[in-house]
Formats: structure tokens, C-alpha cells, sequence
């Protein structure tokens, strides 16, 4: 019992909280400055959507943790906080106010961090008369192999993009061949093979037969990302004789196609997609500018909600600060495609989302028990005594 008091006074102490204040300090001042050379996305997940931040001696070294992170900051801190108060807590109303500030606290790290851990932004493009029941996110990566004019449509099964930094071999159920990633790039630059270049090419089967792939350092810039490829070697598992290899990258819009068995397939590594149980029609779409310049003066989309499982389908009109919501995703209007042909919707999938207006409720009446409370005190000691 005296360990487990030890344990509960050194998470709830007062040095650990200012510990974590000053981390939290030299994490923000550090990662600022650090923006100036790689980004800010970049930097963001590095240091503030991490648990430590690490350094190695070279670009692709072994990587030892020198400091903690965001996330790691945040977590020990919602601990701390959520001890200090268990072991000082006391049921009395002239605690209340404080209690209550520090429950709104603790709701509002939790949720904080429970955002940046657990939520989805991803982008949903809409053409007017298009249809799509799925967003896309162009941070995540996914390899999509598609089987063509299967009896029951196309099919598609799916591997994460980091599932290909790891190497080795990709197998599955629902396939009839093997693929043995030969090779990984992270981010990559791709150039048509000429005679005067010399480079070799990527592949020996399709586009990457025409291609040369060249490893480049992770994009750091705002609006920069990496092109992820791969290179793949498809084996068939009826008799192991290798197909080849192919070229997937995010540079290439066009899917690779193959065939195995009689069968014919598709590969292509996309942005990751979202798909939801309803689908959203783009009916109109209106941009304006100012007059006289290109400047977007207001733009709004006019889709169609169509959910068959709860037999729901309406008309929404999408604008600035005016988003749909439904089901736990948020539509925003983000943009607009180059040549006003469609839109481009933001949604966003926030578990924490409403953590902060709890917490900023709860807060506030702890803050207005406190004055009341102290209020009325001061009033009653302020009374005149009156003579017997």
C-alpha cells in the first residue's frame, strides 16, 4: 500500500505537472523554428503527433527517442491531472467551483487528445451529376487490386500503404497470386526512359517499363506531398512462375493491368478511401467572385443525401460556416475544382469533436459557482450588525 501511495504522490505531484508545462514549452519553441526547414506537416507529425521525437545518425539510421513528444506530453499530463484530482478531491460546496474547473480541464485534454488520435479529415470531389459514396484521403496511401467484370462486380481488396514499407510478400484470400514487394519508395520521382538519360527502367511490365524511378528525400513542404511507388512482383500460386514486376505510384492515375489465371486484374496505389453507408449526389454548384478579379467571393454546394438503410433522402446546400453533418461525418465547403466543373467537400470524423464545448460548459460553471459562492459570502460579512 505504501508503493502504491509512493506511485499515486509522485503522478499526482505538482513537479510533474510543471515538468510537463515546460516540455510542452520547448516542444512549441523548438518545432516552430524547426518549420522553417521541413514544413509544417511535416514537423507536425514529427513532433506534435508523435510520443518522442527521434534522431538518428543518418537519413535512414536506426532512430533512438531524444525527446518526448506531443502525444506522450498530453497523455502523462491528462494522468497527472486526473490523480491530483482523486487524491485532493473532497465533497464539499466550497470546493465545487474548483472541482468543476478541474474536471472541465481534465474533458478537455481528454478530448484533445482523443482528436488527435482517433480523427479522419479526408476530401469527397464531386462532379456535377456525380455520385460517390466514399471520401478520400490523400495523406494515406492503399494499394488497390481490383479484379475486372468479376460475376459480381468489380471486387477490390485493399493493403495499407505502410503495410509496403515493410516488405516481403502481400497475400490474400481473395487472390490467385502472390506480390513480392521488390522495392518501396516513400517518396519518388518518375521520368520517361530516354536514350539520352541511360536510366533503367522501373518494371518489366507496363507503364513502369517506360519509367525510371528515382528515391527522394519526404516532402516538407506546405503544399508538397510525397509520392509513394512500389515495385511488385506478381508470382501465381497455381505454379509459382513469375509474371514479372509492376509499377504502382501515386504519380500514375492510370491502374496497371494484368492477368492471371484467365482472370483479369488491376493494381493502383490511390489515396485511401472512406466508404459510408450513404451516398451524397452534387446537384449544383455556384462560385462567385468579386467583381473584376478571381478572388472567391462565395461558393456552395447543392447535393443530395440519399441513405437507403434508414429509407432517408434530402436536399442539403453546403456553404461557408453552414456544413452537413449526419452519421458522425462533417461536410465542409473546402474548395472548388480548377475549371468549376465540381466540388470539393472536407469531411471530417471527430470522435472528440464535442469535447470542448463540454469542457468550456463545464469550466464556466465551475467559475460562476466560485463568484456566487464568494459573492455571497462577502455580501453576508458586508451586513451591519445591529445594536442590541
Amino acid at each position: 500500500m505504501t508503493a502504491l501511495n509512493r506511485l499515486l504522490g509522485i503522478v499526482s505531484s505538482l513537479r510533474l505537472t510543471v515538468f510537463c508545462l515546460a516540455a510542452a514549452f520547448v516542444l512549441v519553441f523548438v518545432g516552430t523554428l524547426a518549420q522553417v526547414n521541413h514544413g509544417l506537416y511535416y514537423i507536425q507529425e514529427q513532433y506534435f503527433q508523435s510520443w518522442f521525437i527521434k534522431w538518428s545518425l543518418t537519413p535512414d539510421g536506426f532512430k533512438i527517442p531524444i525527446f518526448p513528444g506531443g502525444h506522450l506530453i498530453g497523455a502523462v499530463l491528462l494522468v497527472n491531472l486526473i490523480a491530483a484530482h482523486i487524491r485532493r478531491f473532497s465533497w464539499t460546496w466550497r470546493k465545487l467551483g474548483i472541482q468543476l474547473i478541474h474536471l472541465g480541464l481534465i474533458i478537455m485534454l481528454a478530448g484533445g487528445l482523443a482528436t488527435d488520435l482517433f480523427s479522419v479529415s479526408s476530401y469527397m470531389r464531386l462532379k456535377e451529376g456525380e455520385t460517390k459514396n466514399y471520401s478520400e484521403d490523400s495523406d494515406r496511401m492503399e494499394l488497390a487490386v481490383t479484379e475486372l467484370n468479376a460475376q459480381d462486380g468489380d471486387q477490390v481488396t485493399t493493403v495499407p500503404g505502410a503495410r509496403l514499407a515493410d516488405g516481403g510478400t502481400l497475400t490474400h484470400e481473395s487472390l490467385p497470386f502472390k506480390m513480392v514487394i521488390k522495392g518501396f519508395f516513400r517518396n519518388s520521382d518518375l521520368k520517361m526512359v530516354t536514350q539520352e538519360s541511360g536510366n533503367a527502367a522501373a518494371s518489366s511490365n507496363g507503364a513502369g517499363a517506360r519509367i525510371s524511378i528515382k528515391s527522394m528525400p519526404r516532402a516538407t513542404k506546405t503544399d508538397d506531398h510525397d509520392v509513394m511507388s512500389a515495385v511488385l512482383e506478381i508470382l501465381p500460386n497455381k505454379d509459382g512462375k513469375s509474371l514479372g514486376t509492376w509499377l504502382v505510384s501515386a504519380a500514375m492515375a492510370a491502374p496497371q493491368d494484368i492477368e492471371v489465371d484467365g482472370r483479369r486484374w488491376s493494381l493502383q496505389l490511390r489515396a485511401a478511401r472512406y466508404y459510408k453507408p450513404y451516398s451524397l449526389s452534387l446537384i449544383d454548384f455556384t462560385h462567385e467572385t468579386y467583381p473584376g478579379t478571381q478572388t472567391p467571393k462565395d461558393f456552395s454546394s447543392k447535393v443530395t443525401l440519399t441513405d437507403p438503410t434508414h429509407n432517408e433522402t434530402r436536399q442539403v446546400k453546403i456553404y461557408m460556416n453552414h456544413p452537413l453533418r449526419y452519421q458522425g461525418d462533417t461536410y465542409y465547403q473546402s474548395g472548388f475544382e480548377p475549371d468549376n466543373s465540381g466540388t470539393v467537400l472536407q469531411v471530417v470524423r471527430n470522435p472528440g469533436g464535442h469535447a470542448t464545448y463540454v469542457a468550456c460548459a463545464v469550466m464556466t460553471l465551475g467559475l460562476l459557482f466560485q463568484f456566487i459562492y464568494h459573492l455571497t459570502r462577502f455580501a453576508r460579512r458586508a451586513q451591519p450588525v445591529t445594536a442590541p
